[in-house]
């Protein structure tokens, strides 16, 4: 079977990883669309798998939550019950605001049950007692009380909008109102309790991911295939990209690796974590 160059298909992947759509790397590159697509779900599903692998063991002293919105295939009061996994999506997030590294990911609803996924991953990740920090969504108390009981020292950063708390599932309305930070389990330092560097990587996401920027028609049309899109990015950030306050990459101050990857390693994870047979995907 024919194959790209491995300087052409990392070229692919880094204008995917920098915010382009399918269709427009495929114009800068000049290879068809099936092409950019089937690379891009080759890799990205050996990044999930990378990241599940080697993301382990950490020693994380504080780590920020935050859930960020997005939706797939239409929004709201577009989609139909009968076609299930559309709508509105929220991509949870765990930040160690030291390393910078993106310790976990999970895409889901904004509800109890994906709270409760995401900090079991979160959990599984780390290895000593972290200071954790969220927004006042709810549903992270019962999440983080099933996961570390009372090895975690909780805090919730409640913000008000229009003089109501944000601590429920629902959209925020109103103009912000400020904010109170408030002691769930153990002991943490409430000096220390934001939630600034979590949602300031919601923006860095948004920028580098083109499925998550507003007001364009590049958003995802399949569940499966936005949570790839996150995976990709999740990989390209911590491994490749060197943070421009660290000048390394997350995972290198984190310890995870010794030196920068780079896009043509991520290709050639297609090599150590091989994907079967898929049939061809156009509207992804």
């Amino acid at each position: 079977m024919n194959q790209l160059p491995l300087a052409r298909r990392a070229q692919i992947i880094q204008l995917i990883v920098e915010g382009n759509s399918l269709r427009g790397t495929s114009r800068i590159a000049d290879v068809s669309i099936n092409t950019v697509t089937k690379l891009f779900l080759d890799v990205a599903e050996a990044c999930v798998k990378f990241h599940s692998k080697t993301v382990a063991n950490l020693h994380c002293k504080r780590l920020e939550c935050d859930e960020l919105w997005s939706f797939v295939y239409s929004k709201d009061r577009d989609s139909s019950p009968d076609v299930p996994g559309t709508g509105s999506v929220y991509t949870w997030t765990a930040i160690d605001p030291r390393t910078k590294l993106m310790v976990s990911w999970y895409v889901g609803l904004r509800d109890q049950t994906s709270a409760n996924i995401f900090m079991k991953d979160v959990r599984a990740r780390v290895r000593n007692r972290p200071q954790i920090t969220t927004d006042g969504f709810s549903a992270y108390r019962e999440a983080i009380d099933d996961t570390f009981g009372s090895r975690v020292d909780f805090a919730q950063l409640i913000k008000y909008y229009g003089n109501k708390p944000d601590d429920s599932g629902e959209e925020r309305s109103g103009k912000y109102g400020g904010s109170e930070k408030r002691i769930i389990t153990g002991n943490p330092d409430l000096q220390k309790a934001t939630t600034a560097h979590v949602e300031r990587h919601n923006l860095t996401i948004r920028m580098g991911n083109r499925r998550f920027q507003r007001r364009t028609n590049a958003f995802s049309k399949k569940l499966e295939n936005h949570r790839l899109s996150v995976a990709l990015f999740a990989t390209y950030y911590n491994f490749v990209r060197p943070h421009k306050t660290l000048r390394i990459t997350p995972a290198m101050a984190a310890g995870l690796s010794k030196r920068f990857m780079t896009v043509e390693d991520m290709v050639l994870l297609t090599h150590q974590f091989p994907t079967g047979p898929r049939q061809k995907e156009l509207y992804i």
